[in-house]
C-alpha cells in the first residue's frame, strides 16, 4: 500500500505507533488534520496513514464514483454480505500492521489503530479478530459489520460519532458500547451533537482526551493482580 502520510519523530526512535485508515472514496491525505493533531500531542509517535489498496467503485446507486480508494467494495453492499467483504480485507491489513510494528520497532501495546467510516469498520473488525494486535482503537463514524462474540482483552476501544450521521448512524456506536460492556470489554463512547458523517474537530478533541486520560481496564486489572494474559504468555 502507498503511504502518503508517514511522520516520524524529529529525534529518537518512535515510542508509539499510530496507524490511521481513511473512509470509502478517500485516501491517506484526507486524514491529515487528525494525523497532525495526534502528532502534536504525541511527538514521539510514528503516525502513518496509508491509501487503501483498491480504487473506489466507479459508481454506486447511479452516482459517479469519487475517484479515491476503498478497503472493500460497497457496490451491492447488504447487511448479509458486509461481514464477508470486511473479513476478506483483514488478512492484508493485519500483515501491513505487523510489518510496520516490526519495521519501526513498536510493539502491539504501544500501537493505536484508528479509522474513519470504512476505516473504522476495519479497525473494529481487526481488533475483534486479533486481540492484542494493537493497544487502542479509535473508531470515528463506524460500527461493527458483525457483532463480536467476545470483547478484546488487550485492546481499548474508543468510539466517536456525530449525532446526525446519516451514513452510519450513531446508534451503531451506542450498540457497540452496550455490547462491549456486556462482554466486560474496555470501551468508551463520545457523540458530538449536531455533527454528521465527518471527522469533526470536536471528535478529534475527544480522541486526544481519551488517549491522554483514559486508563485501560487491563491496567487496573494488572494493579489488582487479575490482568488477562496476552496470547502466547505462559
Amino acid at each position: 500500500m502507498q503511504t502518503p502520510i508517514e511522520w516520524l519523530p524529529a529525534a529518537g526512535t518512535p515510542q508509539q505507533l499510530i496507524l490511521l485508515l481513511h473512509g470509502w472514496g478517500g485516501d491517506g491525505t484526507h486524514l491529515a488534520p487528525l494525523a497532525q493533531a495526534l502528532r502534536q500531542q504525541f511527538p514521539q509517535a510514528a503516525v502513518l496513514a496509508p491509501d487503501a489498496p483498491h480504487p473506489a467503485d466507479a459508481a454506486v446507486a447511479g452516482r459517479p464514483g469519487p475517484g479515491g480508494r476503498q478497503w472493500y467494495s460497497v457496490d451491492g453492499l447488504t447487511q448479509a454480505n458486509w461481514p464477508v467483504r470486511v473479513a476478506a480485507a483483514l488478512p492484508a491489513l493485519r500483515t501491513w500492521v505487523q510489518a510496520q510494528q516490526q519495521r519501526l520497532g513498536v510493539g502491539p501495546a504501544a500501537t493505536c489503530l484508528g479509522g474513519f467510516s470504512q476505516g473504522a469498520v476495519l479497525s473494529l473488525a481487526l481488533s475483534a479478530q486479533h486481540d492484542g494486535l494493537c493497544g487502542r482503537v479509535l473508531a470515528f463514524g463506524g460500527r461493527y459489520a458483525e457483532a463480536p462474540l467476545a470483547a478484546p482483552r488487550h485492546t481499548t476501544i474508543h468510539l466517536f460519532h456525530g449525532s446526525r450521521d446519516s451514513v452510519i448512524p450513531a446508534q451503531g456506536s451506542r450498540d457497540a458500547l452496550e455490547l462491549l460492556a456486556a462482554l466486560q470489554g474496555d470501551a468508551t463512547l463520545d457523540i458530538a451533537e449536531g455533527v454528521g458523517h465527518e471527522l469533526h474537530p470536536a471528535l478529534v478533541h475527544c480522541a486526544l482526551q481519551r488517549l491522554q486520560t483514559h486508563i485501560p481496564l487491563r491496567t487496573w486489572q494488572e494493579a489488582l493482580g487479575a490482568a488477562p494474559r496476552r496470547p502466547g504468555e505462559d
